[in-house]
C-alpha cells in the first residue's frame, strides 16, 4: 500500500513539474514571438477620408458647368438631298426616266460665333440640296453652306439670326492631355440636347492605315447623330469635332475619335478667307518604324520619327535637314509617330516658320524651317510624275479635282493616248482622283503592276478637252 501512494505522489509530482516548465519556458517564448511580429504589422494603404463628395473638387472637371457653357451652343442640323428612286417595273416597261426622291440625313453642329458660323462634318452634310438647323430652344433655320474639306471631314454652315447666338470657344487641342475628361454634346438618335462624359484615351490617333489622320481618341459615349457634335473639356471649350466611331454594329462600343480642334479652328478659318484649305509641307518622308526596313536598322525602337527623304526645294531642303536625321519635336509638340507630325502640320499654312528639333550624329540640332506649298510633291505611278493641281489650273479647267502629269516616260499612254506633261488626270476606273495623296492609295492597293488593273482612265488635255480612255 506504501508502495502504491508513492508511485501515485511520483506521479503527480512529475506531471505538476511538465506543466510548471511549459508554463514557463514554451509558452513565454511564444508570447514574445508574437509581439514581436506585431512590431511591423503588413498594411494595405487606405484613405477612409474619401467620400464621394469630396472626389470632385477645383482639380476636377464640373460636368455641370461645362454642360451649362455648351448645351445651347450644339445645334441639330437636317439635311436634305435629292437620291435617284429604285426602277420600278412600270418605270422599266414604259420607257421612265428615273425618279428623284427626298432623303433625310441627320447630325449635330457647334456655333463657333455669335453671327452664326456652324462647323459640322463633311459627311453629315455631302450631297444636300437644303439644311436646315434646329437650336436648343426649337427655333429653326435655313443654313448656307460656306465651304467643306473632305480630307479633314469638316464643312462650314451660316445662318442669319436676329440676335446672337450662344457660341463655344475653341480651346487649345495641342495643350489636351491624355486621361483628361471630356463631355461629347450632341444629337444621338435624335435626341437633342444630350452630354455623356469620358476621358482623353490617345492622340493624334489614325484610322486609315495611310497616316492621313490624327483624332483623339476618347471613351465618351458617341452614337449616329453626334457627328458634327461638340467635345469640350472641363472649361466647356471646344476641343474636337465628333467625327467617328469605330463599330462592328455602327453604335457606340467603346471609343470615338475627333477632329482637333486646332484643326477644325484653322480649315474654317482657310475658308472664310481663302475659299480654300492652305496646307503647308515640311518636305520630308519618314520611315515608317514598324516596317522590315526600320526594324533592321533597329530604328522601331528610337524615340522620334526617322527622315528616310527629303523633297528637293522643299523648306526642309533649305533649311538644311537630311536624310538620317530622327525629329524629335516641333515647336513644343513631341513627334513619335508621323500621325503626330502630320496632325501639327494640319494646323499650319505655307510659310510658316517652324522650329524642327533633330538628333544628327547624336547631337540635338534645332532648325527653323518655312513650310512649302503642296504642288511640289510629286508621285511616281505608271512611268509619270504627277503632282496635285495648282489653283490656277483648277480655274483654268473649272475642276476642284486631279492630278498634273509632271513627266511621262510611259512609251504606252505617250504615243497611244498622247498623254504628256501639263496633261490632268481626273479619274480612274471611274473613280475621282483628287491628289497624289489618291494616287498612293492605288498604288498601295494595285501593288508593282497597276497597268494590268486599270482599265478607264479620264483626262483633260493641253486645250482643255475632257477625254475617257479603255485601256484592254
Amino acid at each position: 500500500m506504501k508502495k502504491i501512494l508513492t508511485l501515485v505522489f511520483v506521479s503527480v509530482l512529475g506531471g505538476i513539474i511538465t506543466l510548471s516548465a511549459y508554463k514557463f519556458l514554451i509558452e513565454k517564448e511564444t508570447t514574445v514571438v508574437a509581439e514581436t511580429a506585431s512590431e511591423q504589422p503588413f498594411f494595405v494603404p487606405t484613405n477612409y477620408k474619401t467620400t464621394n463628395a469630396n472626389l470632385i473638387d477645383a482639380e476636377h472637371p464640373s460636368f455641370v458647368n461645362a454642360a451649362e457653357k455648351t448645351v445651347d451652343a450644339v445645334v441639330h442640323v437636317k439635311n436634305t438631298a435629292l437620291v435617284s428612286a429604285p426602277l420600278s417595273l412600270q418605270d422599266l416597261f414604259f420607257g421612265r426616266q428615273q425618279s428623284k426622291r427626298a432623303q433625310v440625313g441627320t447630325g449635330s453642329g457647334v456655333i463657333i460665333s455669335p453671327d452664326g458660323y456652324i462647323i459640322t462634318n463633311n459627311h453629315v452634310i455631302a450631297g444636300s440640296e437644303s439644311i436646315s438647323i434646329t437650336l436648343n430652344d426649337n427655333k429653326i433655320y435655313d443654313a448656307k453652306l460656306i465651304g467643306t474639306d473632305e480630307k479633314t471631314d469638316i464643312a462650314l454652315l451660316k445662318v442669319e439670326a436676329d440676335n446672337d447666338l450662344p457660341f463655344i470657344t475653341f480651346g487649345d487641342s495641342d495643350a489636351a492631355q491624355i486621361g483628361e475628361w471630356v463631355l461629347a454634346v450632341g444629337n444621338p438618335f435624335n435626341l437633342t440636347s444630350t452630354v455623356t462624359a469620358g476621358i482623353i484615351s490617345a492622340k493624334a490617333r489614325d484610322l486609315s492605315g495611310r497616316n492621313s489622320q490624327s483624332f483623339i481618341q476618347t471613351d465618351a459615349a458617341v452614337n449616329p447623330g453626334n457627328s458634327g457634335g461638340a467635345l469640350v473639356n472641363a472649361n466647356g471649350e471646344l476641343v474636337g469635332i465628333n467625327t467617328a466611331i469605330t463599330s462592328q454594329t455602327g453604335s457606340y462600343i467603346g471609343y470615338s475619335f475627333a477632329v482637333p480642334s486646332n484643326i477644325a479652328r484653322k480649315v474654317v478659318e482657310d475658308i472664310i478667307e481663302y475659299g480654300n484649305v492652305q496646307n503647308g509641307i515640311l518636305g520630308v518622308s519618314l520611315l515608317n518604324s514598324n516596317s522590315k526596313e526600320a526594324i533592321e536598322k533597329g530604328l522601331n525602337e528610337i524615340k522620334g520619327v526617322y527622315v528616310a527623304e527629303v523633297t528637293e526645294k522643299s523648306g526642309a531642303e533649305k533649311a538644311g535637314i537630311k536624310i538620317g536625321d530622327i525629329i524629335k519635336r516641333i515647336d513644343n509638340i513631341e513627334i513619335s509617330k508621323f500621325s503626330d507630325l502630320s496632325g501639327y502640320l494640319k494646323t499650319k499654312r505655307p510659310d510658316d516658320v517652324v522650329n524642327v528639333e533633330i538628333i544628327r550624329d547624336g547631337k540635338v540640332k534645332i532648325l527653323p524651317v518655312a513650310l512649302s506649298k503642296t504642288d511640289i510633291l510629286t508621285v511616281e505611278f505608271m512611268n509619270m510624275q504627277l503632282k496635285n493641281l495648282s489653283e490656277e489650273r483648277k480655274r483654268e479647267n473649272n475642276i476642284s479635282y486631279g492630278v498634273e502629269v509632271v513627266k511621262n516616260d510611259n512609251d504606252w499612254l505617250s504615243e497611244n493616248l498622247g498623254v504628256s506633261s501639263k496633261y490632268i488626270i481626273t479619274d480612274i476606273n471611274n473613280v475621282k482622283i483628287n491628289n497624289i495623296e489618291d494616287i498612293a492609295i492605288l498604288k498601295q492597293k494595285f501593288g508593282a503592276n497597276p497597268e494590268q488593273y486599270i482599265k478607264k482612265i479620264g483626262l483633260i488635255n493641253k486645250e482643255g478637252e475632257k477625254e475617257q480612255f479603255l485601256i484592254r
